[in-house]
């Protein structure tokens, strides 16, 4: 190749640097990401005008509720006791660090008064812009806002798919108009919310292709860079690959497994429905508090959700359930936030973190008076003792560690003992464990 050949070659690969044209795509700097894992805890918000039948967002559309009906029910929509403020502080109370409000959800109505669909909360008795709002709270109380986007909205005529359940009411659709709006509601949602993080779902229906998902990501990304994105937006939701779409994986309704190599976030519900049910069965403060531990222990953060009444407030009982879970960590914080998972994978009897030099050990149950843990070669306990507490005895055997636990365990959810050892427990890799 000449050299005025190569020179202009050079200036052209340059340009496409400047102008946002380079081949590889906008990926979302490596130390975000690490920030956000440092998080651990997050509150996953569901709500919309569905809360006034007590059915589940978005999927009892044309089942549970008819469709007109489902459709019209943001006339009524009027959650006059929603509070920005008072959520935000169930959220900050309870240790949780960020906070996932649908703004839209799979039924298509918009929590804010956007300008580009009118089925939005501007035209309910309410009218009030429930995402800035939240995003105000947030920022005023030190918890990062994120905010939840449909892939799919079976009420937008520009999407192929009307009723997952019946296909014969689906339409032709155009899917160019509809990435085309969903651009200019996502530039709309980042610019004047300003989102930590991008959560999206609907990702499994035949319209959408990976390549949208693709499309999507770029566009964000040509809007923030650093905006942090899950992995729902493309096709492939149970790992990462050079196919996937987004930053990290998200396991639904189940703790994630051990994984030192992937970002995770489970999404759990705090009761069994994501959207609001009246008497709908809670979980316990003990599986709440283990279901955190043993995702940190995974090496993941937990994405809890509940959902607010229909008058806007979260169930008192929710409440304090999650104060229980901030009291906890309180006491035992240390364990959770910034922590790796891991050496050993989680258990029913106990799950491990580690961070610096320490191993938290977590007692789930005291089936005995001691508990052994597999050996760690190289690896010395310089010091064991129960968080804020007493002195904990512990010697070495052939099989590995024999850890003497107290005669009376001080916490019914999870029990705390650091063990201090002779080099970084970070570094140490991961091993199998025995029950």
């Amino acid at each position: 190749m000449k050299k005025p050949a190569i020179i202009l070659l050079y200036l052209f690969s340059i340009i496409k640097v400047v102008f946002g044209q380079q081949s590889t795509p906008v990926k979302t700097p490596k130390e975000v990401l690490d920030d956000f894992m440092t998080k651990r805890f997050g509150m996953f918000v569901h709500f919309g005008p569905v809360t006034l039948r007590g059915t589940e967002i978005g999927w009892s559309r044309n089942k549970e509720v008819a469709q007109d009906d489902y459709d019209n029910l943001y006339k009524e929509f009027n959650p006059v006791l929603f509070n920005a403020d008072a959520i935000v502080k169930t959220a900050k109370d309870a240790g949780m660090k960020y906070l996932v409000i649908t703004a839209k959800h799979h039924d298509g109505f918009a929590l804010w008064p956007s300008a580009f669909t009118d089925y939005n909360i501007s035209k309910t008795p309410y009218k009030r812009d429930m995402v800035a709002e939240l995003a105000a709270a947030c920022k005023k109380q030190g918890i990062l806002f994120c905010i939840y986007h449909t892939v799919l909205d079976w009420h937008d005529p520009n999407y192929p798919i009307h009723n997952p359940y019946d296909s014969t009411k689906n339409v032709k659709g155009d899917m160019v108009a509809f990435k085309t709006q969903m651009k200019n509601e996502l530039k709309e949602l980042i610019t004047k919310y300003h989102p930590y993080l991008l959560w999206f779902d609907g990702y499994w229906e035949k319209p959408w292709t990976n390549a949208d998902g693709q499309e999507i990501y770029a566009y964000i990304k040509s809007v923030d860079p650093n905006v942090i994105v899950n992995n729902r937006l493309g096709k492939e939701s149970e790992k990462l690959n050079d196919q996937s779409v987004g930053d990290y994986l998200t396991p639904e309704q189940r703790i994630g497994q051990l994984n030192m190599n992937e970002p995770w976030e489970s999404c759990i519900t705090i009761c069994q429905q994501w959207a609001w049910k009246p008497n709908d069965k809670m979980k316990t403060v003990q599986e709440c508090i283990q279901t955190l531990v043993k995702t940190a222990a995974g090496n993941g953060n937990l994405l809890f959700n509940v959902g607010p009444m229909p008058d806007g407030r979260i169930e008192a009982r929710q409440v304090e359930t999650l104060q229980q879970m901030g009291a906890w960590l309180k006491k035992y914080g240390e364990s959770i936030y910034g922590t790796k998972g891991g050496p050993f994978a989680p258990n029913d009897n106990y799950a491990v973190t580690r961070k610096g030099n320490k191993i938290y050990l977590h007692i789930f149950q005291k089936k005995d008076d001691k508990i052994v843990l597999p050996n760690l070669p190289g690896v010395s306990i310089t010091n064991a003792y129960v968080l804020g507490g007493s002195k904990v005895t512990y010697k070495p055997n052939a099989a590995g560690y024999i850890i003497d636990l107290p005669q009376t365990l001080p916490d019914a959810s999870s029990n705390v003992i650091v063990l201090e050892l002779n080099k970084n427990a970070e570094e140490i890799p991961v091993i199998t464990a025995g029950k």
